[in-house]
């Protein structure tokens, strides 16, 4: 990741310009920000099922719970990101008054006591829910504004998801190397909290002091139902989040379901930690890849590729015979590259739509616009949990155990596999012929910077 003229003038009338240490103090909270979402949808349900023995279907509906609370706060903290404007900096202050609440949060969340209840669970999965989602708005806002050329949002993009994937490494390797079969000691989950707890706090006070506050173009004071018009009436914007739920939810379906079918559908739970470190280590040579494609074919396009890309290689898995790790290992490292583009294209063009709004409105709501990115990236998420997971129940499949009746692993593999499938086609049928190139992009700049 090299400084480029991109992010070098990325911010005008900036008396501080983004050279590489800035965009390394911006991008490094992105590391305990990631160390605690892949757990949160990934081993929190496992570890609360397997290990402390909680129900299923009790565990999934306790975290559609907390997704339904986030379909409140998201456009609430949104539109809070965008209005108020302390001295300190708007994307700043709110960032900084989250980071205690999600460190505490998660770390609680990650080392229950061994007789934790659904309602521990609940609990704390909704303070996290909150500080977390105080910190991820105003974060991903700040990256959006730092830029304003169709490059360089790709770049500070790139920054920030790659260090989200070195995150996410952390995240696997600490719980699966100590393990987390186990509800009490110092269990992997539980190394996990501390290192949020403490890294959190360090590396978003080290962004906050050294990347620069990004110009503001508003000039009016903005209201919730101003923002949210602006933003049902913003066609592409519309076209971009549709296509990015149905990816999510092709993304977060597998990501869910991926422990138990290593386990029951192949039989290989003893795999289940390095093939996910494989499939996101594939991720992180992903990002670099993804942004060289977008400089060839354009943003939406590349990301069409690679979600088609990502169909056929997928499309095999349920067919593996039980114990094929070769087989699987190789659609890991395929669709973990592949991962790289899903992670670090949509919110580069969302930067571009929101120009769309700026330039018709004279307003810059970033902070809204990132609150429905992330009520998308939620509910997205939670339809792994919340509906899958009763479903999978009902045809018999017994996570406990890693076993069930014949049916039960038959749908756990169409669900792992060929579901996503499905909504993968329709999100590139969505974006395939995107408006919003290089070309647009530079128009709505030249509006907005006329004033």
């Amino acid at each position: 990741m090299t400084e480029s003229r991109d992010t070098r003038s990325a911010l005008p009338g900036s008396p501080r310009t983004l050279g590489w240490p800035r965009l390394l103090a911006y991008a490094l909270p992105a590391i305990p920000l990631a160390a605690l979402t892949l757990p949160l949808y990934v081993l929190v349900p496992t570890f609360y099922t397997e290990t402390l023995g909680l129900p299923l279907a009790s565990v999934g509906f306790a975290l559609l719970v907390v997704r339904i609370f986030d379909a409140v706060n998201d456009p609430l903290i949104g539109w809070a990101a965008d209005r108020f404007r302390p001295r300190f900096g708007r994307r700043r202050a709110l960032f900084a008054l989250s980071l205690p609440l999600t460190a505490i949060s998660a770390f609680m969340l990650f080392w229950p006591p061994t007789d934790a209840s659904i309602a521990w669970l609940v609990g704390w999965g909704l303070m996290l829910s909150l500080g977390y989602t105080a910190a991820l708005i105003p974060f991903s806002a700040w990256g959006a504004e730092l830029a304003t050329d169709y490059h360089g949002r790709s770049r500070i993009t790139g920054w920030r998801e790659g260090f989200t994937l070195v995150g996410t490494l952390i995240a696997i390797a600490l719980p699966f190397t100590i393990g987390f079969d186990k509800a009490d000691g110092l269990h992997g989950l539980a190394l996990l909290g501390i290192v949020i707890l403490l890294a959190l706090p360090l590396f978003g006070a080290f962004a906050i002091i050294a990347t620069p506050e990004p110009v503001e173009h508003s000039k009016t004071r903005l209201n919730l139902a101003s923002g949210l018009t602006h933003l049902v009436r913003n066609k592409p914007f519309l076209r971009l989040i549709a296509a990015f739920f149905l990816n999510g939810l092709a993304n977060g379906i597998p990501a869910t379901l991926f422990l138990y079918f290593v386990s029951a559908r192949l039989g290989l739970p003893e795999a289940r930690g390095p093939l996910l470190f494989l499939y996101f280590l594939c991720a992180v040579a992903g990002v670099p890849v993804a942004t060289w494609a977008a400089r060839r074919v354009g943003k939406h396009r590349a990301w069409c590729y690679a979600m088609l890309a990502a169909c056929l290689a997928f499309a095999p898995a349920p067919l593996l015979p039980e114990g094929s790790l070769i087989a699987f290992a190789a659609i890991c490292v395929v669709t973990g590259v592949l991962l790289g583009f899903d992670l670090s294209l949509p919110p580069a063009i969302q930067a571009d739509v929101i120009d769309v709004d700026t330039a018709a409105s004279g307003e810059q709501r970033s902070g809204i616009y990132f609150a429905a990115w992330s009520l998308s990236t939620k509910l997205s998420l939670a339809g792994g949990v919340g509906i899958i997971f009763p479903v999978l129940a009902g045809f018999g499949f017994d996570p406990g155990t890693a076993s069930g009746a014949q049916t039960g692993l038959t749908a756990l593999a169409v669900a792992y596999a060929w579901v996503p499938i499905c909504a993968k086609l329709i999100a590139i049928a969505l974006m395939w012929n995107f408006p919003l190139d290089e070309a647009a992009q530079k128009r709505l700049r030249t509006s907005i910077e006329a004033g």
